[in-house]
């Protein structure tokens, strides 16, 4: 993950962090655990990088809960998007990806 800033630091707008708790139940700590937990996995998001490079993180809180947060780097710091629980597809491509590290 050599793009992601270090030390890691993350940017939140009121309008942001309530939208991810309110309809997807994903709080800011969860979101935050998710870019310091291992394994993770980070793929370029090229359907939405319009307008600035955006990024899919997989990954697990501290509680196992796998999640999926769309996020860019803006000044430095990671700014989440958006953040859910992971999708059956998003799932599948984690424990592939993770696995195959594994054996490296």
């Amino acid at each position: 993950m050599a793009f992601i800033p270090e030390p890691i630091e993350f940017s939140w707008d009121k309008g942001n962090k309530e939208k991810n708790e309110i309809t997807h139940g994903v709080s800011i700590q969860e979101c935050e655990e998710a870019f310091l937990t291992y394994p993770a996995v980070i793929v370029p998001d090229t359907k939405h990088s319009t307008t600035e490079s955006r990024y899919l993180l997989l990954g697990n809180t501290n509680l196992m809960r796998k999640v999926s947060i769309i996020f860019t780097i803006r000044g430095g710091k990671i700014r989440a998007i958006s953040a859910r629980d992971m999708s059956k597809k998003e799932r599948n491509l984690y424990e592939e990806k993770t696995k195959r590290n594994a054996k490296i």
